[in-house]
């Protein structure tokens, strides 16, 4: 399974439109190669280099099994016309929350995709914890984009 984003190229900068900086509003993203027997995507995006350890950007999940690409600027709903969910960010806000970090040096932004073989029994609002642990032992194949941003 692969992940790109039409935003920024792997490894490279994410530009200021996507950060606090800019916009926040989230960047396109699509995969390819999904395993048979996905039954439903969940992405984590997150951030390891915060002085207080990772800092969680953007949880989202149950996201239907045909679904391809999450276009640009996704609505910060909990819930989304298409019945994904999405779950709180340690910004405390629900969807996404772009890169801000302290300046200094570039931080790194992982957007990890993971392809489930079961839909995530959770409200929408759950945690970075409570996702992880919900897809334990249900995780077929992952992907990752990463970019970075420094202030």
């Amino acid at each position: 399974m692969q992940i790109t984003s039409s935003a920024f190229t792997d490894g490279k900068i994410i530009p200021t439109r996507y950060t606090c900086s800019g916009a926040d509003v989230s960047p396109a993203l699509a995969w390819s190669d999904a395993p048979v027997g996905t039954a439903s995507f969940a992405l984590i995006a997150d951030d390891p280099d915060a002085p207080r350890g990772t800092w969680v950007h953007w949880v989202i999940y149950n996201i239907p099994a045909a679904t391809t690409i999450l276009a640009e600027n996704v609505p910060k709903d909990k819930t989304l016309s298409d019945g994904s969910a999405q779950g709180q960010n340690d910004f405390q806000r629900f969807g996404y929350g772009g890169p801000c970090p302290p300046p200094g040096k570039p931080h790194r932004y992982f957007f990890t995709l993971y392809a489930l073989d079961i839909r995530l029994n959770l409200s929408s609002g759950a945690t970075k914890a409570a996702v992880e642990a919900a897809m334990a032992g249900h995780i077929l194949a992952q992907a990752q984009v990463m970019g970075t941003f420094a202030r």
